[in-house]
């Protein structure tokens, strides 16, 4: 059912800069030519496999965005180098640029903010939210969801309560 891409995958992410609405990201995934240890998203078929992730945003804070993304492929890092390839790199992403202050005010304050956000996340603020396939012994559609653990919401409260359009 992977490879078929029959399966339903959601994700809840916390990305970099002000996103509205729904949107889909697409473009063909491949290694990155100076870094063979991240990807990189190309216009020609020949330098990777497409990718599609869907997205909407569940809720704004002004300097990043919670989204929920629903995945048409699966890529290696595609959620991850897909926000990445639009501008819009998760919260705390080291190998994609999204683990220093990419929007905001440049003071102080901010800036403690920001890196003690940065110290509740192990890696990127990515959290697989729902897995659902066809049971292959019942032929039954089942679904698994996992609710967003507490580290992550309470960064998410952290944000609602400093910067919060």
């Amino acid at each position: 059912q992977f490879f078929e891409k029959s399966t339903e995958r959601k994700y809840v992410a916390l990305v970099w800069g002000d996103l509205e609405g729904k949107g889909t990201i697409s473009g063909y995934i491949g290694r990155a030519k100076k870094n063979r240890k991240i990807m990189a998203v190309y216009e020609d078929s020949e330098e990777g496999k497409l990718a599609v992730t869907h997205y909407e945003v569940l809720e704004q804070f002004g300097y990043v965005t919670l989204v929920e993304c629903t995945l048409e492929t699966g890529r290696t890092h595609q959620i991850r180098v897909h926000f990445k390839s639009i501008g819009h790199p998760l919260f705390n992403d080291a190998e994609y640029g999204g683990n220093k202050i990419l929007k905001g005010m440049k003071t102080s304050k901010y800036s403690k903010f920001i890196e003690n956000n940065f110290e509740y996340f192990k890696g990127q603020a990515l959290h697989a939210k729902t897995l659902g396939f066809i049971h292959p012994e019942t032929s039954l559609k089942v679904s698994f969801n996992s609710e967003i653990p507490d580290y992550f919401n309470s960064v998410l409260k952290r944000f609602r309560d400093y910067c919060i359009k």
